[in-house]
């Protein structure tokens, strides 16, 4: 019944075994590192967060574009080029948060839409191109197929 042993013998030997334990060793060592750190980091990142993020908040200004100067300064602006002005409600703060514009999204649906239209059209007309070349492959073998007759 050795044929139906799924597990080599070569396996069990002390020196494959200390391998194998040293290797998921590594991993779980690198693996618990990870979290560890990534706790620390967000604990770091807790203390400089906006306060929006830690309390509640009023907009004060609603969702608008950003100018020139604003994009380049701001780290609000960067992410989306809208920005909105928050107080918050515990610390009373005013802060700048970046916010997604109703103007903004529709262009962007728009957009959207028009690849989408064009890839339609685009995959349309190969699909017409390459039925024209097998309809013209299929008759060229009747033709020959005819003549050798």
């Amino acid at each position: 019944m050795e044929g139906d042993c799924r597990i080599p013998v070569s396996c069990f030997r002390p020196r494959v075994l200390v391998l194998h334990a040293l290797f998921w060793g590594l991993v779980s060592l690198r693996v618990f590192g990870a979290a560890l750190l990534s706790e620390e980091r967000s604990a770091a990142t807790r203390s400089s967060a906006p306060c929006w993020m830690m309390e509640d908040y009023v907009v004060t200004r609603e969702c608008s574009q950003c100018n020139a100067y604003q994009a380049k300064s701001w780290s609000s602006c960067e992410h989306t080029g809208y920005v909105e002005k928050v107080n918050c409600t515990k610390s009373n703060r005013d802060e700048y948060k970046s916010c997604r514009s109703v103007v903004m999204e529709d262009h962007l649906f728009w957009k959207f839409e028009a690849a989408m239209l064009a890839l339609t059209v685009l995959f349309a007309l190969l699909v017409v191109a390459r039925q024209r070349s097998l309809d013209r492959l299929a008759s060229e073998k009747v033709r020959r197929q005819i003549e050798s007759i």
